[in-house]
Parts: structure tokens; C-alpha cells; sequence
């Protein structure tokens, strides 16, 4: 039960995150980003189910194709074994049916390995089209926590100029906003994982591979931010704490 990442609850998931941004950031980008997001999980659900069952259209296809094939061969080693019946088997007649059935042999087999692998083929495609978008998704989170700069916040840098950004967050606001970013980008990536679960198939994993390996990236920047957000908070703590404790002995 908890060896696969199930779709629907990946989705209550993201949408459980979509509300909470809503709620915190009601007017904010991000909101947005996540609510887009949330779309096309619901469309990777329709997509893996997809991509997870057996394409009947393309299988009946092959299999009519294979028939005919094999109509041909039947059809051609009939008409050797009469041209052999009525000439007999000579040296020379000989080879050109090795010759002929050799050819053959090489067409089938080269036509058998492109037929099964149409099926595949095709999930491939479908699927790494959907992982480019999910990759352009993640990259606009980044964009969004692209700005947010804690240095702003806790005073590290307080020069400012025409086309800076205007930063009206708190601490605690910047804080929950990045680690909103932070959240987004993992679930990116277990969509994208949802997809080489469905479909094993080796371009497919190495592109999931590739997603996940960006979003943990675009992550731990956003992480670095949100441990300098924490440090400072703690600090002023701290101080709260000294000055409130100062006070208090000289009131006794």
C-alpha cells in the first residue's frame, strides 16, 4: 500500500497546499503558480492512467500488420517451394533460396522489433512532453522566490533603489511564503515520479531524474534563505528575552 505514490492522494496533497497559499497570500503570484499547478495534476491523473494501460488502438493495429506479414511469408515460401518442385533443387536454385529466405528473415525481425516498440514509442513521447512542462513549472516558482531576499528583512541590507522590489513581509511572512516555494517544488517532483512509476521506461526515468534533481536544487536555495530568516529570529529572541529580564530586575 505504501510502495507506490498514489495519485489522488498526491493530489489532495497539493490541493490541501493550494488552500493554504490562498489563505496566507490571497492576492499573490504564487497563488496563482499553485492553482495552475493543481490543474495539471488533475490532468496527470487522466495522463497516468493513460500511459499505464495497454493502447488497444496501436496493439490491433500491430497485430493486423503481423498477420499480413505473415500472409506474405506463407505466401512467398509457397511460391519457392513450387519453383523448386518444377526445377528441381540445383546448386543454383539452392542459393538464391537461401539467399531469399535470409532477406527475409532480416526484413521480419527488423519489422518485428519497430512494431513492438510503437506502443512504448508513443507513451514515451506523450509522457516527456508533459515532464517539459512540469520542468517550466518549477522554474516559475523559482522565479517567484527569486526576489524575496531575507537580507531585506533582517536588516543586512537596507539600500534601496528606483527598480528594487517593494518588500512588505514580515519575517514570519517571508518565512512561511519560502518554504510555500520549497513545497511546491517537491510536489513537482512527485508528479514527475508518477510518471516513471507508470511508464519504467529508461528516457522517462532519466528525464523524472533530471526534474527531481532540479527542484531539490531550486529547493535548497530557498532553503538557505529560510535558515538565515530562522537565525535571525532566534536572535531577536534572544534579545527580547535579555531586555525583558533586565527589566524585570530593576522593577523588583
Amino acid at each position: 500500500m505504501y510502495r507506490q505514490l498514489d495519485v489522488d492522494r498526491t493530489i489532495e496533497t497539493l490541493k490541501q497546499l493550494v488552500n493554504r497559499i490562498s489563505e496566507r497570500f490571497p492576492e499573490s503570484g504564487l497563488a496563482g503558480v499553485a492553482s495552475d499547478l493543481h490543474t495539471a495534476a488533475g490532468e496527470t491523473r487522466e495522463r497516468v492512467i493513460w500511459i499505464s494501460r495497454p493502447h488497444y488502438p496501436t496493439r490491433i493495429f500491430v497485430g493486423l500488420f503481423l498477420i499480413l506479414m505473415g500472409a506474405i511469408i506463407v505466401y512467398s515460401a509457397v511460391m519457392i517451394v513450387n519453383d523448386i518442385d518444377d526445377e528441381g533443387l540445383k546448386g543454383s536454385n539452392l542459393v538464391a533460396l537461401l539467399d531469399g529466405v535470409s532477406n527475409e528473415l532480416l526484413v521480419v525481425g527488423a519489422a518485428f522489433i519497430f512494431l513492438f516498440g510503437i506502443e512504448a514509442r508513443i507513451k514515451r513521447t506523450r509522457a516527456l512532453r508533459i515532464l517539459h512542462e512540469l520542468r517550466a513549472i518549477a522554474h516559475v516558482i523559482d522565479m517567484h522566490q527569486l526576489t524575496k531576499d531575507a537580507t531585506r528583512v533582517i536588516g543586512a541590507s537596507s539600500l534601496t533603489t528606483e527598480s528594487s522590489p517593494k518588500r512588505t513581509m514580515t519575517a514570519f511572512q517571508l518565512t512561511r511564503y519560502l518554504d510555500y516555494c520549497s513545497e511546491l517544488l517537491s510536489i513537482v517532483g512527485k508528479l514527475a515520479a508518477l510518471y516513471a512509476q507508470s511508464l519504467p521506461d529508461s528516457v522517462v526515468v532519466a528525464a523524472v531524474n533530471d526534474i527531481e534533481t532540479l527542484t531539490t536544487g531550486l529547493s535548497r536555495k530557498i532553503w538557505q534563505k529560510i535558515v538565515q530568516l530562522d537565525a535571525w529570529t532566534d536572535d531577536q529572541k534572544d534579545v527580547s528575552d535579555i531586555l525583558s529580564s533586565s527589566v524585570a530586575k530593576k522593577d523588583v
